[in-house]
């Protein structure tokens, strides 16, 4: 493991840029909410995205190029974990969809995602959607100095589990700043206590994924579409977080969660 002198601690400056880029990113997602409905296809979910990043932001959209990545968000629906590529494919009554989206402004990068409904979703989507959201503000609220990363991991896999779900663990959350993915990487399962001591300065992703069934997943040949091994529902809830010297602040909290703050 790293030892935390060799992370990238932001300046206020920096933080202060990475602010901006989080609260950027919150607010496509904000803006694209009222679209997913049965009918749409994810391919036009990401066009509308393209065109409020690029025309009415006038930022520049991080994942499109992005390690070839042909696309501006990533639409992962029903059984698919995360990467999803957005096409034709139309959203059904029932079907559910994270939308992950990031953007760069002023060179620095903004990231976050949220589970979407195209109309009224079945209760156990809905319970997964749930559990998933509660799993990673239950992670933010242990942010501080002090603790560990062990301990996010802990509390995400700890709340999962006894909801009846599986953590995915071949993807993490991750350092953010100038760069897209940068150490640490923030594992969803884990030992409280253990791993790297948090330390202010840090800005990190937490972003857990969760299955209804087993943990396991594939990708598909594509090569960035991940899936569920045994086809069930999977969700994934993402904020980008700050530890300050106090505890930590959330960067990526969307209108609706601003203004109960």
């Amino acid at each position: 493991m790293l030892r935390s002198t060799q992370i990238s601690l932001k300046s206020a400056e920096e933080q202060a840029k990475l602010r901006v880029a989080g609260r950027m990113a919150a607010d496509v997602l904000d803006m694209i909410g009222e679209h997913v409905v049965p009918g749409v296809s994810t391919e036009e979910l990401d066009r509308l995205c393209n065109e409020f990043i690029v025309k009415v932001q006038k930022i520049t959209p991080a994942n499109v190029g992005y390690r070839g990545f042909p696309k501006t968000v990533c639409t992962s629906v029903n059984h698919v974990v995360c990467h999803g590529i957005p096409n034709e494919r139309v959203l059904k009554t029932g079907d559910i969809v994270n939308i992950d989206v990031a953007v760069i402004k002023d060179g620095y990068h903004g990231d976050t995602s949220r589970m979407y409904y195209a109309g009224k979703p079945p209760v156990l989507a809905q319970r997964l959607g749930d559990t998933c959201r509660e799993a990673m503000w239950k992670a933010i609220d242990l942010v501080k100095p002090g603790m560990h990363l062990g301990d996010i991991g802990h509390a995400i896999q700890f709340h999962t589990e006894s909801a009846g779900f599986s953590v995915v663990r071949e993807y993490c959350g991750h350092g953010i700043g100038r760069v897209y993915h940068e150490d640490p990487q923030i594992l969803h399962y884990g030992e409280a206590g253990a791993g790297m001591e948090i330390v202010a300065g840090m800005v990190f992703t937490i972003e857990p994924m969760i299955n209804a069934g087993k943990r396991h997943t594939r990708m598909l040949p594509d090569g960035w579409t991940v899936v569920t091994k045994d086809h069930s529902l999977s969700a994934q809830w993402e904020h980008m977080v700050l530890v300050t010297p106090a505890g930590h602040e959330v960067l990526t909290l969307g209108s609706a969660e601003r203004a109960g703050a």
